[in-house]
């Protein structure tokens, strides 16, 4: 009797603890499958290119530009102390650690030897003043480290790993004359096959294009999918998604994808949402209370991208409970009339871009039924029929109800909230989630390119979705010019790595309110390569 009570007493704690988790009879499992499948990195010594000298120049990105001021010998030739300030410029952007050596000159050293590094990803960044600091992120992202050393002659490595192009050397009081010898960075990534090129006769702003994408996606792809080597250095999935269609059509590196897969879902909350980013170090753990409603959605539309590239029906299937939990949550917040209910919403963020004015309502229904249409035919190749035609029907009635209260059939455009406000993204999501036809898509683009009132996207990230969101219209050639203008702008302002927030009107930009603490380099950004590479027709004219 008493070993019947214990057995029934177990069984109660044990429902009790898989009711507590939903993912518990895979989370484990789930874990190790991330450690097991966490990438190599690729290291490699990079030396400096030269001297610059930084130029006041208020047609430049910022505000500034950088000017050849003389060879690396000179810089070694030389006492640093005669050299205070001077620019070192390692000709493109890395992603690493970086080594000094100091050695004396005939005085016999008295005291340390302390010195500044300042590494920027742009000249502007480089050139601003840090203190006092006005950001609403933490000071410490930005890159000025002060190193003191009490005995030389030695070789130093600076023990934070950076993100730069340009490194400022600041002496900070000493009385004798010593020498930099040497400085060097030893770079990592996780890509470990030649970048693929493009053909040579194809069109120069195009490969300049090419060229500065694959350079961010290969920096931000380190033992997970970063969105900024430099700052946040995490798995966002947001940049995940982005990552890994970029990664698709040029390194084909799909274990990183799956890698970062199951890190988001052994790291799930115990409900089954997934936080938005998780962190590496110490050992794998989330940002608690970080959740993104839109980004849980895309992480369903990323495992479908990965299942059609690889195949690979086993990791989806495992998988498979994250996917329905993502659209069983968002579900939660749908009224009786299938309108999606933002303000119903406590505790996860709403994104699509950096703009704080955007109404996020039309574009968060377009992105539920994009996830719903996604799923629902991943979930046919998979066998799972009848769930499919749920998803499927529940897309076709939030289809229809967002037309019913959102669709401005005179101008031909949805509006958004209250305040009926016209946004490029509030059709960018429509047409994504085929609520309109392509017709209607296109006549929606360009009412809102007309309209100068129109809220416009603040971001690559935003604007990867428009170009994609043109292509599906069939505007082919409006897609390619958009992605020169936008994309070639940074170029033509000497962009090394695509950035985390681009306005063309406004260098300045920030959603921190301090611009140097943006990310230069920032995986969202790097799409360029998969639009490129996925639709030659349209981008290379082949």
């Amino acid at each position: 009797m008493k070993r019947n009570i214990l057995f029934i007493l177990f069984c109660i704690c044990l429902v009790n603890l898989y009711a507590a988790d939903v993912y518990a009879p895979w989370r484990q499992s789930w874990l190790e499958k991330a450690y097991a499948t966490t990438p190599e990195l690729v290291k490699s010594l990079v030396k400096p290119l030269r001297l610059v000298k930084p130029c006041r120049d208020e047609s430049a990105f910022q505000g500034w530009r950088m000017d050849p001021s003389g060879d690396v010998s000179d810089l070694y030739a030389n006492p640093i102390n005669e050299q205070n300030g001077v620019v070192i410029d390692f000709g493109e952007h890395i992603t690493g650690c970086c080594s000094f050596t100091l050695k004396p000159s005939k005085h016999v050293p008295d005291a340390p030897v302390r010195l500044k590094f300042t590494f920027a990803e742009v000249p502007g960044e480089l050139m601003a003043s840090y203190d006092p600091y006005t950001g609403g992120l933490s000071r410490a992202w930005l890159q000025d480290e002060v190193v003191t050393v009490n005995t030389i002659p030695c070789t130093i490595t600076i023990p934070r790993r950076v993100a730069f192009r340009y490194v400022k050397i600041e002496l900070m009081g000493n009385f004798y004359d010593f020498y930099l010898t040497d400085i060097n960075c030893e770079t990592t990534t996780s890509v470990s096959r030649p970048i693929p090129q493009l053909p040579e006769y194809i069109d120069d702003k195009i490969k300049r294009i090419y060229n500065v994408g694959i350079n961010t996606l290969k920096e931000c792809m380190q033992t997970v999918y970063e969105d900024g080597p430099k700052r946040d250095r995490r798995l966002w999935i947001g940049d995940l998604y982005l990552e890994a269609l970029a990664n698709m059509y040029s390194f084909e590196n799909y274990d990183i994808t799956k890698h970062c897969l199951y890190v988001l879902a052994a790291l799930a909350r115990e409900d089954g949402l997934l936080h938005a980013t998780v962190f590496e170090r110490p050992e794998l753990h989330p940002q608690t209370g970080t959740h993104i409603v839109d980004y849980s959605l895309l992480y369903n539309v990323a495992l479908f991208d990965y299942l059609r590239a690889t195949d690979d029906k086993e990791t989806v299937r495992d998988l498979w409970p994250v996917v329905k939990e993502q659209i069983k949550f968002a579900c939660k917040y749908l009224e009786s009339d299938y309108i999606y209910n933002p303000s119903k919403e406590q505790e996860m963020w709403i994104f699509f871009d950096w703009t704080e004015e955007l109404d996020r309502r039309v574009p968060i229904q377009g992105a539920m039924i994009y996830s719903l249409n996604n799923s629902a035919e991943m979930a046919r190749i998979l066998g799972y029929d009848k769930l499919a035609q749920e998803w499927e029907q529940l897309a076709k009635n939030m289809g229809k109800a967002v037309r019913k209260a959102n669709y401005d059939s005179k101008r031909g455009i949805f509006v958004s909230g209250p305040d009926k406000q016209v946004s490029y993204i509030s059709q960018i999501w429509m047409i994504l989630a085929g609520v309109m036809t392509q017709e209607e898509g296109t006549e929606a683009l360009n009412y809102v390119f007309a309209d100068e009132d129109a809220l416009y996207p603040g971001t690559p990230y935003a604007y990867h979705y428009l170009i994609e969101a043109m292509i599906k219209c069939g505007m082919y050639r409006e897609a390619k010019e958009r992605l020169l203008a936008y994309w070639g702008g940074m170029v033509d302002k000497g962009a090394d790595t695509f950035w985390e927030v681009y306005d063309p009107n406004d260098d300045f930009r920030s959603p921190y309110n301090f611009y140097p603490v943006n990310s230069y380099c920032h995986a969202w950004s790097c799409t360029p390569v998969y639009f490129i590479n996925k639709y030659p027709e349209i981008f290379l004219g082949l």
